[in-house]
């Protein structure tokens, strides 16, 4: 598994120590740096005097609970990203630890897969969301001023609030004009395309192009979290509806009401739940866990998966009444070794974007660099080449020009070793 690097350490506190030696040590597996608190003070004292890319806190621990650590912390690093573990029993706490400002919660226990899941979401998520203040980069500064003019070619950039989309390739700039085209209407939206491609970045253009905008994008990732959990994450439940629910919970789709809700990985959903979904859609309503009366909704779907669904249909995984029911809108992004016009603008952004993250000037791209990448397979597609990118311009730190040894890419262009 491939991991980010990160400049400063993930801080592990939990006050049992088999847990923070088994976490530790997944994480350094995947290339983190690491440092253990055996308590919540101890943690808060380390956060005082240095610096830390991550809390990654257990909830239950004697004399100061995670959620007072986290309320502590968001004092003094408010842009902290800091994540919740907790038991079974527990999970109306982990919810209210995300209201005082959590990147997000993990039911123990817990595979180390899902972890590093989240680990990595919530490095990239802080990486995205820097001020001006904390990278050096102007964020609305235009991007290779002076590019288009220089390759004779219209650039696509066009601003979410989540990334840009940055593209000349004509059939990606169809895709665009199309969304926008569909952007205002209420019907789902069933987005099938390989890992990489930035399907979720779609997913929150066609929601900035609509008169949703304003109003929530609330994103679930039906792979990331157990069929229990997801029903109560997807509909809410009632206080008393199982052990731990203590107060009343809004799901997902009621936190999306009058927005857009984006079901990624839906190929993985159980199902049982696939039956619910699909009642959703048809009538608009939801039962809450332990409700009573269903509640109305005005959501927008959009769902992603980079599966064949049709095949999933066929083999019984995945209901076709729900296939039809997602697929209206039907769209598929092209994998990056067929759009190979875009390769030299994106490894140019993804150039200034990692000089700037870890404050280096940013290097001119030998041509044969362009060459190379080209050439290649990218079977990981965009998400697979900012990491090549990412580690050339660590590897060229003392380069007066970025080449094409900084790449570490082997197997001849023709499939990733990396």
């Amino acid at each position: 598994m491939q991991s980010m690097k990160t400049e400063a350490p993930i801080l592990i506190v939990d006050d049992e120590v088999e847990m923070r030696i088994a976490l530790s040590a997944a994480l350094k597996r995947c290339q983190f740096e690491v440092e253990l608190s055996h308590n919540a003070t101890d943690a808060l004292n380390k956060v005082k005097k240095n610096s830390y890319s991550l809390i990654l806190s257990d909830m239950t621990m004697p004399k100061m609970s995670g959620i007072e650590l986290l309320k502590e912390i968001k004092k003094i690093k408010p842009n902290l990203p800091f994540i919740i573990m907790t038991a079974h029993g527990t999970i109306e706490t982990a919810v209210e630890a995300m209201k005082q400002g959590a990147f997000d919660y993990i039911l123990k226990p817990f595979d180390f897969d899902t972890v590093i899941f989240l680990v990595e979401r919530a490095l990239t998520h802080q990486q995205e969301t820097f001020s001006p203040q904390q990278n050096g980069v102007l964020e609305n500064a235009p991007l290779f001023a002076g590019q288009e003019e220089k390759k004779g070619a219209k650039v696509e950039k066009l601003r979410s609030s989540y990334k840009e989309i940055i593209t000349k390739d004509p059939l990606m700039l169809e895709l665009l004009n199309t969304c926008q085209s569909i952007a205002a209407s209420k019907a789902t939206v069933l987005i099938q395309a390989e890992s990489g491609t930035g399907k979720e970045l779609l997913a929150h253009y066609i929601h900035n192009h609509s008169d949703r905008k304003n109003s929530p994008f609330v994103a679930v990732n039906c792979a990331a979290l157990p069929e229990s959990l997801l029903e109560s994450e997807l509909f809410g439940h009632k206080r008393g509806a199982f052990t731990g629910a203590i107060q009343d919970h809004k799901g997902k789709f009621e936190q999306a009401h009058k927005g857009t809700i984006l079901l990624d990985e839906i190929s993985e959903m159980a199902l049982p739940l696939q039956a619910k979904l699909l009642r959703v859609l048809q009538e608009y309503k939801i039962d809450r866990i332990g409700g009573t009366s269903p509640i109305d909704i005005d959501v927008r779907v959009i769902a992603t998966t980079n599966r064949n669904l049709l095949d999933y249909v066929d083999q019984a995984k995945f209901r076709e009444d729900l296939y039809f029911r997602l697929n209206v809108i039907p769209l598929s992004l092209p994998p990056l070794r067929q759009r190979t016009t875009d390769i030299p603008l994106l490894a140019e952004y993804f150039v200034q974007k990692h000089s700037g993250l870890n404050q280096l000037p940013i290097l001119e791209i030998a041509e044969e660099v362009f060459k190379v990448l080209s050439a290649y397979h990218w079977r990981g597609n965009i998400r697979e080449l900012e990491n090549v990118m990412e580690r050339a311009v660590l590897l060229s730190k003392a380069s007066k020009k970025l080449e094409p040894g900084h790449l570490l890419m082997l197997g001849g262009g023709q499939k990733s070793t990396l």
